[in-house]
């Protein structure tokens, strides 16, 4: 080690490629003290503009909904693209090629909580559904051990986690943590013992499985860093419009639904809540940046916490388009039970939360 540390010392490229990188992680550090400042006076910056600068009446209902607009907005977009940074940059250690090189050849029950976990920390959208389906199947991975990722990633995702962490706090986010990690073990194991192998379409089950490209370990720091940006151009690139449209609609409900409304529609009484919130959410599209404004707007009107997570995860997990994508692999029969056991997870965290919280 001495002695390669000499030789850097010695090497004119090598001590310009420490100084470079010395200045990344600094630039970084003054970037996240910014953050860390613009983020705490989020609150106070958003009242200034909405009654100050835009002299809207204080309790009124539009100051209300231009408020939570004002100050939703650049909080989620900030929380976004801190965490979306961050899980770039574990991209390049953890991809789903190496996810899939993991969880080949596991025993099924082991599997399934291994590949629900992978899948929290794992990016996954609907785009890729197809190719990641097809590489875990071809790859030998077990049906069910494949739902159970498939499940997990897109419904307990990085972003939903950090965002419900900091817009509703740590019990909210570990409660939508457990239960869904839960749901996608327990749907997964269940899938895996109804042996529904045949219902994948012919021509994935006939394709060979492919070499697997590792990621490069030797990726240096400056690398790493440009692979987390690029991370952001992309993800946050293509949902900010879901994210704005969803703190729309929460900022109407929030300013414009009368204090305690949501309880008789969404509320513990009312013991139809739960199937109807999900029926509701599988026809709509969105993402989990683009919930979490709404489910924030719900429970402040009085909307019951299991009805809603019902509802959100209804919307992440089981939306038409994601089916519709999914029909290129699957044939109709597992589509069904996928939503079924899915569903039945989902309703039974909505009453359970409904009954205990």
């Amino acid at each position: 080690m001495d002695s390669q540390e000499h030789r850097c010392e010695t090497d004119d490229s090598c001590m310009e490629g420490k100084a470079r990188r010395n200045k990344l992680f600094a630039a970084i550090a003054v970037l996240l003290a910014a953050w860390f400042v613009l983020y705490h006076y989020l609150a106070a910056f958003s009242r200034f503009l909405t009654y100050d600068v835009l002299r809207l009446d204080a309790g009124s209902h539009l100051g209300s909904a231009v408020e939570f607009f004002l100050y939703d907005t650049p909080k989620v977009m900030m929380l976004l693209t801190l965490v979306v940074f961050g899980v770039g940059m574990l991209r390049s250690f953890i991809t789903p090629e190496l996810t899939r090189k993991i969880l080949a050849g596991r025993r099924e029950s082991a599997g399934n909580v291994l590949a629900a976990l992978l899948g929290v920390v794992t990016p996954f959208c609907s785009c890729s559904a197809v190719p990641l389906f097809i590489g875990f199947v071809t790859a030998g991975i077990p049906l069910g051990v494949t739902f159970s990722f498939l499940i997990s990633a897109p419904m307990v995702n990085e972003i939903a986690l950090a965002l419900l962490f900091g817009l509703l706090g740590w019990k909210v986010a570990a409660l939508y943590f457990i239960t869904g990690v839960a749901i996608a073990v327990v749907a997964g194991w269940v899938i895996g013992r109804l042996k529904l192998e045949n219902h994948v379409e012919e021509w994935v089950r006939e394709m060979q499985a492919q070499q697997v490209a590792m990621p490069d370990t030797s990726m240096s720091w400056e690398e790493r860093i440009e692979f987390g940006v690029e991370a952001v151009r992309d993800i946050v690139g293509r949902v900010w419009k879901f994210v704005v449209l969803g703190i729309l609609a929460g900022a109407a409900i929030h300013g414009f639904v009368p204090e305690n409304f949501m309880a008789g529609i969404m509320g513990k009484s009312a013991w139809w809540s739960v199937p109807l919130s999900v029926v509701i959410g599988i026809p709509m599209y969105t993402n989990a940046a683009g919930m979490i404004p709404v489910v924030e707007a719900l429970l402040g009107k009085g909307a019951a916490l299991g009805t809603v997570l019902a509802f959100m995860m209804s919307v992440i997990a089981l939306s038409f388009p994601e089916m519709v994508i999914l029909r290129k692999v699957l044939k109709p029969r597992l589509i069904g039970t996928f939503i079924g056991v899915v569903g039945m997870g989902i309703l039974l965290v909505g009453y359970l939360f409904n009954i205990v919280i």
